[in-house]
């Protein structure tokens, strides 16, 4: 053919809307520039196309004014995953015996393994807000800290996250947005008798529980810094780009999916704080997250696409909030760095041609 195919992993539901271009936040136009710039082809597939025992798949891959057309091709050796399968998924672990190289491997990884990780580095133990888990853990964190985040262990864009604040009177304000609804309600409990609503969401699936970080904030609105570190050309850690993520007014979560605004970060950063700390802040976030990239990848294989959410203090103090193993990276869009959009996409694409070079010099000894 004489093209050196790069796969994408699709779930089935985006890869179904390869042909009509309706793949949601995922820009086929930027993977095509990207993997350009890198002499590859991308091809967009999904687990159930690929024939591990033929090495042959059924692919999209464009062909000019006609559009993405299936085609079949050789397997490529080379696949980035952008779909979400469980940890140990068969799929992708038969492609991996098949000598096929799929990096982000996994990238649905829960909050309290990641926590669980990071804290056996003594260097980043600082940066870690109070951490524990279930009704047990609640009721313990609730005697420890006025100011309490609950999160699902594997929830994302914001979903289930709910706040515990300590009131007046030995009471709690519990903060929490039921399932379909836009806005927050606020109810008033007893640390000695939770609500039932409360002690059911928290046996229906695995919560995280941490002390709230005091956020830096801009008109009374907490933000974080949302940080895209990336394996690039080269294989190396480095950070494309980061923005900051304003929770919507009267709200705590800063997720956009969830009302929050995409900013960039140095007018976040020069509205909270005086130019010189704007300055160390950011570059301190910078080291900061290529650390947790680094620390994360001896446990994790096949990482090389990372989301971090950092918190940043009113005292200019940074936290490690979460980690996103498939960053949308659309909030660059929405904060007006298209540059940096662009270059999240080149840096996956950067690696997969440094890959495919380390593989052709590997066969030719």
């Amino acid at each position: 053919m004489g093209q050196t195919l790069v796969g994408i992993l699709l779930n089935a539901a985006m890869h179904g809307g390869v042909p009509r271009l309706r793949t949601g936040q995922e820009s086929l136009a930027n993977y095509e520039e990207a993997a350009a710039a890198y002499g590859l082809t991308p091809c967009f597939v999904k687990l159930s196309d690929i024939d591990t025992q033929s090495g042959f798949s059924s692919v999209y891959i464009k062909k000019g004014a006609q559009g993405y057309r299936r085609q079949v091709v050789p397997t490529p050796e080379i696949i980035h995953n952008r779909a979400i399968y469980d940890p140990h998924s068969s799929g992708v672990e038969r492609l991996l015996q098949q000598g096929i190289q799929v990096y982000n491997r996994c990238n649905r990884y829960g909050k309290d393994q990641i926590h669980a990780l990071l804290e056996q580095n003594r260097e980043l133990q600082a940066a870690l807000p109070a951490t524990s888990s279930g009704l047990s853990g609640l009721k313990e964190m609730m005697d420890r800290y006025p100011d309490l985040i609950l999160k699902p262990c594997r929830g994302s864009v914001g979903n289930g996250v709910m706040r515990l604040t300590r009131s007046s009177g030995g009471r709690w304000i519990w903060s929490y947005s039921p399932a379909g609804r836009g806005r927050w309600f606020h109810r008033p409990v007893r640390p000695d008798v939770l609500p039932q609503a409360l002690r059911a969401r928290l046996a229906a699936v695995p919560y995280l529980v941490q002390e709230r970080i005091p956020l830096a904030e801009i008109g009374g609105r907490p933000f974080d810094l949302r940080v895209s570190v990336q394996r690039g050309w080269g294989g190396a850690w480095q950070v494309t780009g980061m923005f900051a993520k304003l929770a919507a007014p009267g709200g705590f979560v800063s997720n956009i999916a969830r009302g929050g605004e995409a900013l960039k970060t140095s007018l976040a950063l020069e509205k909270a704080f005086s130019g010189e700390e704007a300055a160390r802040i950011r570059m301190s976030v910078l080291s900061l997250s290529l650390a947790i990239a680094r620390e994360l990848e001896q446990s994790l294989p096949g990482l090389a696409d990372l989301g971090l959410d950092i918190g940043v203090t009113k005292q200019g103090s940074l936290y490690f909030i979460e980690c996103n193993g498939r960053d949308q990276r659309y909030g660059f869009r929405k904060a007006g760095l298209s540059g940096v959009w662009k270059d999240s996409y080149r840096q996956p694409m950067g690696y997969a041609r440094y890959l495919h070079e380390a593989a052709l010099r590997m066969n030719s000894y």
